[in-house]
């Protein structure tokens, strides 16, 4: 039996993998901004849930909800910072209020819960951190420079991370899902007034992204089982058939341009 402590469970990935683990009989700290959302696990799961009112960008209330769920349950297994949403924009359209808006909940927000819950991982000599990232957080598309800029961020502090919690028996991962049918794109998400010399950078994404098949939440819940049930689990791993087929091409590509200036590369030592 594991104890799970969750950010952004009223819906999406977030609530299809809380609802994953209470079915095999796992403890669940489930987070949401209004905690009405998670009144269908209380109703099902009972005392096997601990529903937390918590908005994510106030530092005090995620290490205060940590600190609930560890002396509610007496421990943590696995910490979850799935909770952000998408900011659509292109990066001369984005307000300073949305950026900094951004940043606090996709980055800071993550930081926060994993400051709040290493001490008691340590303490434990065990534990695993899971990052929600995103395809976006290794790939950059059109309009989505600062939602990329959060993940991007993401993966750079939990890479350090998992080096510096590695001798304590603590394990990171970043989950990179490509598209999915959640609501990321939808009520969730905030769109920046827009500038119409852009609509044909919109009009493009829109005419790649209908190509792209998306995949089924529900089924991401087996795979997380799977991950944190695993001895030795990925540092990333990538979610959904649009993210394996992407890196394919993207990291070559990468790899041949980095070849081609290479020699000018080395220059620069002088």
């Amino acid at each position: 039996m594991k104890v799970w402590f969750i950010t952004g469970t009223s819906r999406g990935f977030g609530k299809e993998w809380a609802t994953a683990a209470l079915k095999r009989g796992d403890k669940v700290a489930a987070t949401a901004r209004n905690i009405d959302t998670l009144n269908d696990l209380v109703d099902k799961f009972g005392d096997s849930v601990l529903p937390i009112s918590l908005d994510v960008t106030d530092r005090a209330a995620d290490f205060a909800a940590v600190k609930q769920a560890f002396e509610h349950f007496g421990r943590l297994d696995v910490v979850i910072n799935n909770a952000g949403y998408g900011l659509f924009g292109t990066i001369e359209e984005i307000s300073e209020e949305e950026a900094r808006a951004q940043i606090e909940t996709n980055v800071f927000g993550a930081l926060w819960i994993t400051q709040a819950a290493i001490p008691y991982l340590r303490q434990q000599g065990s534990g695993h951190i899971i990052q929600v990232s995103s395809i976006g957080g290794v790939a950059a598309f059109p309009s989505l420079g600062l939602y990329h800029a959060s993940k991007w961020a993401l993966e750079g502090f939990s890479e350090a991370l998992s080096q510096e919690v590695a001798p304590f028996g603590i394990k990171v991962t970043l989950i990179e899902p490509g598209g999915f049918t959640t609501d990321w794109a939808g009520s969730s998400s905030i769109h920046a007034k827009e500038i119409s010399a852009y609509d044909p950078v919109r009009k493009a994404r829109n005419e790649r992204w209908s190509s792209v098949r998306r995949g089924n939440p529900a089924a991401t819940a087996e795979v997380v089982l799977k991950l944190v049930d695993s001895d030795n689990p990925p540092l990333r791993i990538l979610f959904g058939n649009f993210a394996s087929d992407l890196v394919k091409t993207l990291y070559p590509k990468r790899l041949e341009e980095w070849a081609k200036w290479e020699s000018v590369s080395r220059e620069a030592d002088g």
